[in-house]
């Protein structure tokens, strides 16, 4: 059995006929040449990814940058320690 590939474009345009409901689901199957199940998967993934479209995008990246800088200092602080520990024991001060 082959599996036919449809484009975002299509699966957006019957996702948005099945969300109007101003045509019943077998209908805009019918006009869109897809099957049933297939509309009303589309229609709940439309549904499902919209509270994502319209989040705040930028406060998880900069959530991410902030965890990332906070992993490094704590490297870095790690680091110094090795350092400074290192220093004396070879009796380099400095």
């Amino acid at each position: 059995m082959k599996k036919t590939g449809y484009s975002k474009d299509l699966k957006s345009k019957v996702a948005l006929a099945a969300i109007k409901a101003q045509k019943t689901v077998p209908e805009i199957a019918s006009e869109f040449g897809v099957h049933v199940s297939q509309v009303n998967k589309w229609k709940k993934q439309l549904l499902d990814a919209s509270p994502d479209i319209f989040g705040d995008k930028s406060a998880k990246a900069l959530k991410g940058i902030d965890a990332e800088r906070d992993r490094l200092y704590q490297q870095i602080g790690k680091l110094q320690v090795e350092v400074d520990w290192l220093k004396k024991k070879t009796g380099h001060l400095g």
